[in-house]
């Protein structure tokens, strides 16, 4: 199914945890796509490097340092705008798989002002530039852990839950202004850098979380969603998108080949 081209005044696109994974993926599609992108992260030398690629493939793309996390240098970012056609809310993670009982506080704290706290910065910043544009869209990425629990993860689940419900009210807020809030929910991604994230460098831990799961998505798989639901006709809005892989039906239910 052919896309349609961005408009002229929502040709810039913001993405925030650009420097890999989903973040790194959908900025090359949106490019792709059309869409001069802008891409933020904390780790400047990687966002510079797919700057690089990004622009040596014909397409346009600045590269930003941020951490959405700090309301003074968002706002700042956000003043060089006059319209933003898209951001897509990526910044995020997982920390740790320990129960209730003994979660570290402060994973909980670094998890919830990433997910949460990071994307409100980030889109009360440039809400005003999207729906300036004309034609503004929201993306939050969040995850099948906002919309149902497992063991080991309330932390995460919580911080998810959280971006989930932030996404859903805005959306009932601001009906009726010229901008979509779209949601995406992976589930079992497989990047290289989400679950070593989550178990401090275990790369033995990591690896059991794919184990035996034939196919699990890929940081592409998920950006293709992101940049199908965002190429829509302005009309159209993908409230929210769960997307797994075959081998998963739930949060807790997946098959693996032994």
């Amino acid at each position: 199914m052919a896309t349609a081209a961005p408009s002229a005044a929502s040709r810039i696109a913001v993405v925030t945890g650009a420097s890999s994974g989903i973040g790194a993926a959908t900025a090359r599609q949106l490019a792709t796509a059309g869409y001069r992108v802008v891409l933020t992260a904390r780790r400047k030398d990687r966002i510079e490097a797919l700057a690089e690629e990004i622009t040596a493939a014909g397409h346009a793309a600045t590269a930003y340092q941020l951490d959405v996390t700090d309301r003074a240098a968002v706002d700042e970012f956000a003043s060089a705008f006059r319209t933003v056609g898209v951001l897509v809310n990526n910044a995020g993670g997982a920390l740790g798989a320990d129960p209730v009982a003994t979660g570290d506080p402060a994973h909980w704290r670094t998890m919830y002002e990433t997910n949460v706290i990071g994307t409100l910065n980030v889109t009360q910043a440039l809400l005003p530039k999207l729906a300036a544009s004309g034609d503004g869209t929201v993306v939050v990425v969040s995850s099948t852990a906002g919309h149902g629990t497992y063991e080991g993860g309330a932390g995460y689940v919580a911080a998810k839950h959280g971006e989930h419900v932030l996404a859903e009210t805005l959306r009932l807020e601001i009906v009726g202004q010229p901008v979509r809030v779209v949601e995406v929910a992976p589930g079992m991604v497989r990047t290289e850098e989400f679950a070593l994230t989550r178990f401090g460098g275990d790369e033995e831990k990591a690896a059991k979380v794919y184990d035996g799961v034939a196919e699990p998505l890929t940081a592409d798989d998920v950006a293709d969603t992101i940049a199908w639901a965002v190429t829509r006709p302005s009309h159209v809005n993908i409230d929210l998108l769960v997307v797994r892989p075959r081998a998963q039906a739930s949060n807790t239910k997946v098959h693996r080949e032994h």
